[in-house]
């Protein structure tokens, strides 16, 4: 019996998906110059997807195009920094409140989630512990069980990870911090006070805000 090939996705998809997660992993920096020529031969694909997929990561807001000479990666603003940090707050202490008393099934997702965590932590995957981080948040803010607010949220995902990458990277010993404040939610949520947990949660992310402005030059 043979077995049928497996279908690529479109030309522009894997471009899409090449240059959006070099960016999110920070292979491209901000303020790096990505032209045609060179993704297209990354990707083996000819020039018209790249077009189509580089005109998809301007319009999400991660490069700016410039005509005849490529893609500018575009650094984190100070601005967006400050504007994923006070929508975070607003979602996640409301999140953290109505989280309160948290069910079995939350408190075990989450502490699945921490232990995988550190086991990337431990593995020196800052990307794919960046990635867990959100995926820990996302989770709580899901339980409220308001769609609305988690797609509000989920629209914050790739700064959020690009903003992690950035802040683990540039400071190393912030991945052991941010575990433990991850324990703190954890025990503020299987204690059962609310004030108590949006309390933690406020600290843990007005410190990030802190470091990610540190990044911004």
């Amino acid at each position: 019996m043979s077995v049928a090939p497996v279908k690529q996705p479109p030309a522009a998809d894997r471009v899409y998906v090449h240059v959006k997660q070099g960016v999110l992993d920070r292979r491209y920096e901000g303020g790096t110059l990505l032209t045609e020529g060179e993704l297209a031969e990354d990707v083996g694909v000819s020039r018209t997807p790249v077009r189509e997929a580089l005109l998809r990561l301007e319009a999400e807001g991660l490069i700016k195009l410039y005509p005849k000479k490529g893609a500018l990666v575009l650094p984190v603003s100070a601005q967006e920094i400050a504007d994923v940090v006070e929508t975070r707050l607003l979602v996640e202490e409301h999140a953290a409140r109505k989280a309160v008393p948290a069910p079995p099934g939350l408190i075990e997702r989450l502490e699945h989630l921490l232990a995988r965590q550190k086991e990337q932590a431990a593995a020196g995957d800052l990307a794919a512990a960046s990635v867990t981080d959100r995926c820990f948040h996302a989770e709580i803010v899901r339980s409220g069980g308001n769609e609305i607010l988690s797609r509000l949220y989920d629209q914050l995902r790739d700064r959020q990870l690009r903003m992690g990458v950035a802040v683990m990277h540039s400071h190393p010993d912030r991945i052991a911090k941010t575990l433990a404040e991850h324990e703190e939610i954890l025990e503020t949520l299987r204690s059962g006070d609310p004030e108590a947990a949006v309390g933690v949660v406020r600290r843990h992310v007005g410190r990030l805000s802190l470091l990610a402005r540190g990044e911004v030059r």
